[in-house]
């Protein structure tokens, strides 16, 4: 039987590890994981817990490769990262930076605008009684 090749990645803020190994084609994530000697080397890895993923696409452990696949552990988030943008949009509406009503950019001349269109709606009012 023809053995095929894969990679097993894990990446740490500041360090990537790639293991390569030559499997037969019928392992699947979770085998090929155990063999590459990555649990040992990092015990932090749980994969009860932490998530993988064949290129950024999350599969399940007994999900089959290809040659050429490179299986991805993925380390458990810090925080939401819908959380931290409102925490963020929050921030900026506090801080003046962002308009209050609608968390976009800030409209400086935005009270002027409005005057204005009320002014022209005046003017065409007494434009039709005369």
């Amino acid at each position: 039987m023809s053995l095929i090749q894969v990679e097993v990645v894990y990446a740490l803020p500041y360090k990537q590890v790639v293991l390569t190994q030559n499997i037969r084609p019928d392992c699947d994530v979770a085998k090929v994981i155990a063999q590459s000697g990555i649990l040992q080397l990092y015990p932090e890895i749980d994969l009860n817990v932490n998530m993988v993923g064949v290129f950024g696409k999350q599969v399940k452990l007994g999900s089959h490769l290809r040659p050429g696949d490179r299986v991805e552990i993925y380390r458990p988030l810090l925080a939401d990262p819908k959380d931290i943008r409102r925490r963020r949009a929050e921030q900026a509406k506090e801080e003046g930076r962002a308009d209050k009503v609608t968390g976009g950019r800030p409209h400086s001349g935005r009270a002027d605008v409005q005057v204005r269109k009320n002014q022209d709606q005046e003017g065409e009012d007494t434009t039709d009684e005369s």
